[in-house]
Protein backbone atom coordinates (compact mmCIF):
# COMPACT_ATOMS: atom_id res chain seq x y z
CA UNK A 1 0.00 0.00 0.00
CA UNK A 2 1.40 3.38 -0.82
CA UNK A 3 1.95 5.81 1.83
CA UNK A 4 -0.10 8.23 1.72
CA UNK A 5 0.44 12.42 1.67
CA UNK A 6 0.02 14.61 4.85
CA UNK A 7 -3.08 15.84 3.63
CA UNK A 8 -4.57 12.54 3.09
CA UNK A 9 -4.09 11.80 6.55
CA UNK A 10 -5.40 14.76 7.73
CA UNK A 11 -8.46 13.81 5.70
CA UNK A 12 -8.65 10.36 7.23
CA UNK A 13 -8.02 11.00 10.48
CA UNK A 14 -10.75 13.81 10.43
CA UNK A 15 -13.28 11.17 8.92
CA UNK A 16 -12.42 8.52 11.43
CA UNK A 17 -13.00 11.71 13.80
CA UNK A 18 -16.30 13.16 12.72
CA UNK A 19 -17.77 9.15 11.56
CA UNK A 20 -21.36 8.82 13.31
CA UNK A 21 -21.88 6.28 15.91
CA UNK A 22 -18.25 5.52 16.55
CA UNK A 23 -16.26 4.29 19.59
CA UNK A 24 -13.04 5.58 20.52
CA UNK A 25 -10.69 3.37 23.01
CA UNK A 26 -9.68 5.73 25.95
CA UNK A 27 -6.45 4.42 27.80
CA UNK A 28 -5.67 6.24 31.12
CA UNK A 29 -3.73 6.03 34.04
CA UNK A 30 -4.35 5.98 37.99
CA UNK A 31 -2.27 7.94 40.45
CA UNK A 32 -0.58 4.08 41.14
CA UNK A 33 0.16 3.73 37.35
CA UNK A 34 -2.59 1.06 36.84
CA UNK A 35 -3.64 1.70 33.11
CA UNK A 36 -7.29 1.40 32.33
CA UNK A 37 -8.39 0.82 28.70
CA UNK A 38 -12.48 0.71 28.07
CA UNK A 39 -13.97 1.82 24.33
CA UNK A 40 -16.42 4.44 24.26
CA UNK A 41 -19.13 6.85 21.60
CA UNK A 42 -16.96 9.79 20.94
CA UNK A 43 -17.98 12.71 18.96
CA UNK A 44 -15.55 15.51 17.64
CA UNK A 45 -16.80 19.18 18.51
CA UNK A 46 -13.80 20.50 16.23
CA UNK A 47 -10.96 20.70 18.70
CA UNK A 48 -11.58 18.26 20.99
CA UNK A 49 -12.56 14.29 21.47
CA UNK A 50 -16.01 14.35 23.60
CA UNK A 51 -17.01 11.03 25.68
CA UNK A 52 -20.03 10.61 27.84
CA UNK A 53 -19.92 8.23 30.98
CA UNK A 54 -20.49 7.67 34.42
CA UNK A 55 -19.26 10.35 36.71
CA UNK A 56 -18.02 7.51 39.50
CA UNK A 57 -16.16 5.52 36.40
CA UNK A 58 -12.69 4.57 36.61
CA UNK A 59 -12.02 6.52 33.73
CA UNK A 60 -13.53 9.77 35.17
CA UNK A 61 -10.97 8.90 38.63
CA UNK A 62 -7.91 8.65 36.39
CA UNK A 63 -8.37 11.56 34.32
CA UNK A 64 -9.24 13.98 37.35
CA UNK A 65 -6.08 12.64 38.88
CA UNK A 66 -3.95 12.08 35.84
CA UNK A 67 -5.13 14.85 32.92
CA UNK A 68 -3.28 12.73 30.10
CA UNK A 69 -4.65 9.68 28.12
CA UNK A 70 -4.41 7.88 24.70
CA UNK A 71 -6.90 7.59 22.25
CA UNK A 72 -7.21 5.04 19.41
CA UNK A 73 -9.87 5.05 16.60
CA UNK A 74 -10.03 2.32 13.78
CA UNK A 75 -9.16 -0.91 13.01
CA UNK A 76 -5.74 -1.92 14.07
CA UNK A 77 -4.41 -1.75 10.59
CA UNK A 78 -5.77 1.47 10.02
CA UNK A 79 -5.41 3.63 13.56
CA UNK A 80 -5.23 7.41 14.61
CA UNK A 81 -3.30 7.42 17.69
CA UNK A 82 -4.20 10.50 19.64
CA UNK A 83 -2.23 11.90 22.69
CA UNK A 84 -4.42 14.23 24.82
CA UNK A 85 -5.38 15.58 28.09
CA UNK A 86 -8.51 16.56 29.82
CA UNK A 87 -9.47 20.13 29.05
CA UNK A 88 -12.38 19.95 31.03
CA UNK A 89 -15.22 17.53 32.36
CA UNK A 90 -18.88 18.99 32.39
CA UNK A 91 -21.59 17.15 34.05
CA UNK A 92 -24.17 16.22 32.05
CA UNK A 93 -26.62 19.03 34.26
CA UNK A 94 -24.37 21.88 33.75
CA UNK A 95 -23.03 21.07 30.01
CA UNK A 96 -24.71 23.88 26.99
CA UNK A 97 -27.00 22.82 25.01
CA UNK A 98 -24.43 22.40 21.77
CA UNK A 99 -22.42 20.50 23.68
CA UNK A 100 -25.23 17.97 24.12
CA UNK A 101 -26.89 18.45 21.52
CA UNK A 102 -23.74 17.63 19.03
CA UNK A 103 -23.24 14.88 21.53
CA UNK A 104 -26.46 13.56 20.75
CA UNK A 105 -26.51 14.25 17.05
CA UNK A 106 -22.95 12.14 16.12
CA UNK A 107 -22.74 9.42 18.72
CA UNK A 108 -26.38 8.63 18.08
CA UNK A 109 -26.93 8.60 21.55
CA UNK A 110 -28.53 11.07 24.01
CA UNK A 111 -27.23 10.64 27.92
CA UNK A 112 -29.96 13.25 28.82
CA UNK A 113 -32.56 11.07 27.87
CA UNK A 114 -30.95 7.65 29.43
CA UNK A 115 -31.78 8.63 33.35
CA UNK A 116 -28.57 8.18 34.84
CA UNK A 117 -26.15 10.92 35.34
CA UNK A 118 -23.85 11.38 33.33
CA UNK A 119 -20.44 13.59 32.48
CA UNK A 120 -18.70 15.15 29.35
CA UNK A 121 -15.31 14.63 29.45
CA UNK A 122 -13.66 16.55 26.38
CA UNK A 123 -10.08 16.06 25.14
CA UNK A 124 -7.67 18.19 23.52
CA UNK A 125 -5.72 16.53 21.25
CA UNK A 126 -1.73 17.31 21.62
CA UNK A 127 -0.09 14.85 19.23
CA UNK A 128 -2.09 12.96 16.03
CA UNK A 129 -0.55 10.21 14.43
CA UNK A 130 -2.56 8.12 11.54
CA UNK A 131 -1.13 4.82 10.38
CA UNK A 132 -1.93 2.79 7.38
Amino acid sequence: MANRSPKERKADALAKLEAVEANVWVASGSPTGAVHLVPVTHTWNGTQVVVATEPTSRTVANVTANLGVRLALGETRDVVMIDAVLVKAVPMSEAPVALADGYATQAGWDPRTDGAEYVYLLFGPERIQVWR
